[in-house]
């Protein structure tokens, strides 16, 4: 069993490196950032199914650090949750198969609602319809689910959520967070200790230009 396991790691590991690093990544922190951070809207995560715990996930990680989001449920947003998009807002969708149907509808009922809201999405599958509807597409580089009948969302899930980290992890680059800022939105817990904590140890930063 011990070597089944390390199998199911080495899996793992593998389909994270793996994952195709293109310009794209670039292109989709800097459309959050505009939409975001200039011009004062959101990011709007969904996905059905264990992509949306996904997306449920990315979202509340951006949130904790510096670029509000929310999560949208497919289904409810089709019975008026679909309210919480606003003009300025970015779409971050997340379907291996690209084909999901309420994924789909989403995107047309958000596009009905507020034209041209840029679309980021992760998938495997850059032919598939999601993605060529796409601003930005992210590719997971298609690996091999490590479960036994190769169908449930294990391997597929898991460079995901790598994605999502790596955008999180490059946006706190762009826009500078600190643990002062991370203090002030997880006030709670160990973390919320340790943020203040090394707020409190960090060297003072440089005023902004032209401020004294």
């Amino acid at each position: 069993m011990l070597e089944e396991i390390r199998q199911v790691l080495y899996q793992e590991s593998e389909a994270i490196q793996n994952i195709p690093v293109t310009d794209a990544y670039e292109k989709a922190i800097t459309i959050i950032e505009d939409r975001v951070h200039k011009l004062k809207g959101k990011l709007v995560a969904s996905g059905m199914g264990k992509a949306g715990q996904i997306a449920l996930n990315i979202a509340t990680t951006f949130s904790s650090t510096g670029t509000p989001a929310v999560f949208l449920h497919p289904s409810d947003a089709q019975h008026g949750d679909l309210g919480v998009i606003q003009p300025n807002d970015v779409l971050l969708l997340i379907s291996n198969s690209g084909k999901t149907r309420e994924i789909l509808e989403l995107v047309e009922l958000a596009e009905n609602l507020h034209p041209d809201l840029p679309l980021i999405v992760i998938t495997s599958n850059k032919e598939s319809q999601l993605a060529q509807t796409a601003d930005v597409c992210l590719e997971t580089g298609n690996p091999k689910e490590v479960c036994i009948l190769g169908l449930t969302p294990s391997t597929s899930t898991t460079v995901m959520t790598v994605i999502g980290d790596v955008l999180v992890v490059m946006m706190m680059k762009r826009i500078n967070f600190s643990n002062e800022d991370y203090a002030k939105r997880h006030h709670g817990g160990y973390l919320g200790d340790k943020s203040r904590l090394q707020a409190k140890e960090a060297p003072p930063q440089p005023s902004p230009k032209g401020r004294e």
